[in-house]
C-alpha cells in the first residue's frame, strides 16, 4: 500500500523551508548570492501560475512567494476577525495593520493569530465539558482540575497584558529569514481573566529541584500524526511564579475565542507569544530546561553575539529568547495619509518586555530633531502604554513620522537592528508616510 501524499498550501511550504518550496513548486534553486534561479520549465510554471511572463525573474530572491500568489490569501477569512492580514492558512497566522491597533485594549476581532498546528475540535465547538488541566512532574501534589475548579478554588484576576510574537517584524530582514513574514502587527493587548500561574503551582507544591515548566496543548500536528506535537514550550519557574503570569480562561470578558486558545491558555507576558500557549491541557514541572518541540535548536533563539547578515551560526551559540525588547507603534494614522493642515496629533502604544516604558519621542524630519510625547502609565505591569505627540509641518510636501521608545533601563529603540538567522526581535522604529497637501 502506498502512502498518500498530503496536500499542503503554498504558504505552509514556504514557511517550513522557502528554498525547498521553490524547488518543489517551481524548480527554482538558489545560487551562491541567494537570488533565485528559475530553470526554463520552472519559469514557465511560475508564469502560468501568475498569468504573465516575468521579464526580470533573475532578480527574484529565493524563498519569495510571488505577490500575485500570496495575495490570494486575501480571500481567506478567519471567523470573528476584522481587517487582519492573513499570512498563512495552514497553520492559520494573521496580523493586524498598525492603524487598527489604536484601542487601549485590543478587541478580540483585532488581535493577531499565531498557530503552529491545527485547532482542536473542542475549541471549534467552544464546549469545555470533559476538559481537564493536569499539573504534574516535579510537584508534591499532582493536580487534575476542571474549568470550574479553576474558577472556584483560586482567586480570579483580570489584567491587561500584551502578547507579541517573537518574529514580529521578520519581513524587514535581508537576507530574508525563514518563517511567517510578519511586518508590524503580531502584537495585541487584551484584558485576560484567569488565575495566577503562581497560585496553581503553589497548590501543586513545587519540589526543590523544579527548574522549568513544560506546556502541552490539544492542537494537532500539521502532519496529522497524533504522536507528534506542533509545539511544546515553557518558561523558567521564576517566570511562572511572577504574579502577572496567569492561566487564562477569558479574553475581554468572554470565553477565550477558538483561535486564541479555548478553553484555557497560559499568558506569560513580555516574553515571546509562544510561551503563552493555547488550548492548554497539561503543565509538567521539569528539573531541567524543557526540550519539547520548538524549545531546542534555533527555535525562538538568537545568537549570543552579533553576526553579519547571512552568517551560518552554530546551534550551540543560540540562546533562548526571554524578555522582548522595547518597542512602539504609531496607531492613530495609517501610513500614506494625506492631510490639508500643517498640524497633526499622532498617538500610539509602547511596551518593553519585562521592563516599563520611560519615554517616547517622535520625529518628522528624518530624525534630525525629536519631540517628547506625553506618556500614560500602564494600568498594570505588562500592559502597553499610550503615548501622544503634536507635530507642526513647515511646508507642504512629503514627510515621515518616526516613533521611538526608551525603556526603564535606558535602552532605546534603534532605527534598525542587527540581522539574526531566524528574524526575531525586530524592534526597529516605526515610520509612517504623511503628505501635507
Amino acid at each position: 500500500m502506498t502512502k498518500k501524499r498530503r496536500e499542503r498550501g503554498i504558504c505552509e511550504l514556504y514557511q517550513e523551508d522557502p528554498e525547498k518550496a521553490d524547488y518543489e513548486i517551481f524548480g527554482r534553486v538558489a545560487n551562491p548570492d541567494r537570488r533565485g534561479f528559475l530553470k526554463k520549465a520552472g519559469l514557465a510554471t511560475m508564469g502560468a501560475a501568475i498569468g504573465a511572463s516575468i521579464p526580470l525573474h533573475q532578480n527574484m530572491p529565493s524563498g519569495l512567494i510571488p505577490s500575485a500568489l500570496a495575495d490570494s490569501l486575501e480571500n481567506f477569512e478567519i471567523k470573528g476577525k476584522d481587517g487582519l492580514t492573513v499570512l498563512n492558512d495552514r497553520p492559520v497566522n494573521a496580523e493586524t495593520p498598525p492603524h487598527l491597533l489604536n484601542d487601549d485594549v485590543t478587541p478580540n476581532s483585532r488581535h493577531f493569530v499565531r498557530n503552529n498546528g491545527t485547532v482542536p475540535e473542542m475549541a471549534h465547538k467552544m464546549d469545555a465539558s470533559g476538559w481537564t488541566l493536569t499539573v504534574d512532574g516535579e510537584v508534591n501534589k499532582p493536580l487534575t482540575l476542571t474549568l470550574d475548579d479553576l474558577r472556584k478554588n483560586f482567586e480570579v484576576v483580570k489584567l491587561k497584558l500584551q502578547i507579541e510574537c517573537g518574529g514580529n517584524g521578520r519581513a524587514a530582514f535581508n537576507p530574508p529569514a525563514k518563517g511567517n513574514q510578519w511586518t508590524l502587527g503580531a502584537i495585541g493587548n487584551a484584558e485576560w481573566t484567569g488565575i495566577r500561574y503562581k497560585d496553581l503551582l503553589e497548590a501543586a507544591g513545587l519540589k526543590s529541584n523544579a527548574v522549568y515548566t513544560a506546556h502541552y496543548s490539544m492542537d494537532g500536528h500539521l502532519s496529522g500524526n497524533p504522536d507528534k506535537l506542533p509545539i511544546s514550550r515553557g518558561v523558567p519557574v521564576s517566570k511562572a511564579l511572577e504574579p502577572h503570569s496567569i492561566i487564562a480562561f477569558e479574553m475581554n470578558g468572554e470565553p477565550i475565542p477558538t483561535m486564541h486558545g479555548f478553553p484555557v491558555r497560559t499568558i506569560c507576558p513580555g516574553w515571546p507569544g509562544s510561551t503563552s500557549q493555547k488550548w492548554l491541557r497539561r503543565i509538567q514541572i521539569r528539573d531541567q530546561i524543557h526540550d519539547g518541540p520548538k524549545m531546542t535548536g534555533t527555535s525562538y533563539r538568537v545568537p549570543g553575539y552579533n553576526v553579519a547578515p547571512g552568517t551560518k551560526v552554530p546551534k550551540k551559540d543560540f540562546q533562548i529568547i526571554e524578555s522582548m525588547p522595547v518597542k512602539s507603534l504609531i496607531t492613530s494614522h495609517q501610513t500614506g495619509i494625506s492631510i490639508s493642515s500643517d498640524r497633526m496629533e499622532v498617538a500610539g502604544h509602547a511596551w518593553a518586555g519585562d521592563n516599563s516604558v520611560k519615554d517616547v519621542h517622535v520625529s518628522m524630519d528624518f530624525g534630525a530633531t525629536w519631540v517628547k510625547a506625553s506618556l500614560s502609565s500602564a494600568p498594570n505591569r505588562y500592559s502597553w502604554q499610550r503615548w501622544r505627540a503634536k507635530l507642526r509641518f513647515p511646508a507642504k510636501g512629503y514627510y515621515e513620522v518616526w516613533a521611538r521608545a526608551t525603556d526603564s533601563e535606558g535602552v532605546m529603540q534603534p532605527f534598525s537592528i542587527n540581522w539574526n538567522p531566524k528574524g526575531y526581535l525586530n524592534n526597529s522604529m516605526h515610520r509612517i508616510a504623511v503628505t501635507v497637501v
